[in-house]
């Protein structure tokens, strides 16, 4: 019998640097045939757009799958299962499997999946990475016992230790095999140390952590854990419990808590004031994050935006297709309640 193809599973909340860690991995490839999966939340593929863009030599478009029709954990039997098919049945089969799971994914129902009669003989989950965005988890963000976001949007001094964003969290935190501790360099050395003593005593033991600045962690490092982590499952407890062999997958956590919009505006004159008001707006209706594209005047090249938070990056990544010309496209993500006219309208200035 061959043998099984590993894949690697990447999770982490929205921003941590998820895609700047695949863009350094496939850089990094040196010649190994990587394959992507890649779980965008929203109606826009902007994660699978910006590695697409990346002029990767060896990196096709084919390499790249995007499942954009709801959550990865959500949608396993329709999306997943063939998606990993199509890779698999391949004249030439990839080498690895990458799997980026978007900020709102459950990682424990995905590495389950793979115990699916399609797939179980002839793929294993090598590992489970989560990507930590130091900074924020430090600042009380996003973190299971400091749930400081949700405690000041609600006005009040109470802490929430069951809200879904510090859940999540948490159960990202106990399926993980690896811990990237991403974005090392807002911190100083001795914070760090302390952030990962701290996750260390919420993590599974004998979990490896890794700290890394702007997703560059080798390729040597991430893949190649070995770990069958379909066949290891005791102790990667989550607060969401999935029925096993339920063909609708149905469980108990509720996306309504966050809400998706698509902003489609025209082209933008000035940078830096649209990343100003980008910023305003952020503010102003507690967006947790927002990214896309916009043409810039009339240059020919794609600006993409990428805003965690009040954090807003942008950078040019490749020539305008046709299609992209004269349009600003963006996609908002935060809780449920957002005002979509109102920040449409404060968007466009």
């Amino acid at each position: 019998m061959a043998a099984k193809i590993p894949a690697t599973v990447i999770t982490g909340f929205l921003g941590v640097g998820k895609t700047t860690l695949l863009q350094h991995l496939l850089k990094n490839a040196n010649g190994k045939r990587l394959a992507l999966i890649i779980n965008e939340f929203g109606d826009l593929g902007v994660d699978g757009d910006i590695v697409k863009g990346c002029g990767i030599e060896g990196c096709e478009d084919d390499d790249i799958l995007e499942l954009s029709n709801g959550c990865i954990c959500c949608t396993v039997a329709e999306d997943f299962i063939p998606a990993m098919e199509k890779l698999i049945n391949r004249a030439e089969p990839p080498d690895h499997i990458i799997i980026e799971t978007s900020g709102l994914a459950l990682p424990q129902p995905l590495v389950r999946a793979f115990n699916w009669p399609e797939i179980r003989n002839r793929v294993t989950v090598d590992g489970v990475i989560t990507v930590v965005d130091s900074a924020a988890v430090h600042a009380g963000r996003f973190a299971h016992d400091e749930a400081l976001i949700d405690a000041q949007r609600q006005g009040d001094d109470m802490l929430d230790h069951d809200t879904p964003l510090s859940e999540l969290f948490e159960d990202q935190l106990a399926c993980a095999d690896m811990i990237i501790l991403n974005k090392t360099d807002l911190l100083t050395s001795e914070d760090v140390a302390a952030l990962e003593t701290k996750l260390k005593g919420e993590a599974r033991a004998g979990v490896q952590f890794v700290r890394a600045k702007m997703g560059a962690v080798s390729p040597a490092t991430l893949l190649g854990l070995g770990v069958g982590a379909e066949s290891d499952m005791a102790g990667r407890h989550a607060h969401h419990h999935h029925e096993d062999g339920d063909d609708d997958h149905h469980h108990d956590h509720d996306h309504d808590d966050f809400e998706t919009f698509q902003v489609e505006l025209g082209a933008i004159d000035d940078v830096d004031s649209f990343m100003d008001r980008m910023k305003q707006v952020i503010i102003d209706h507690d967006i947790l994050r927002l990214k896309g594209f916009a043409q810039v005047g009339s240059k020919p090249m794609r600006l993409v935006i990428q805003a965690v938070g009040p954090r807003v990056d942008h950078y040019f990544d490749r020539p305008l297709t046709e299609g992209e010309k004269g349009k600003t496209m963006l996609v908002v993500i935060g809780h449920a309640g957002l005002d979509h006219a109102v920040i449409t309208q404060a968007l466009q200035g």
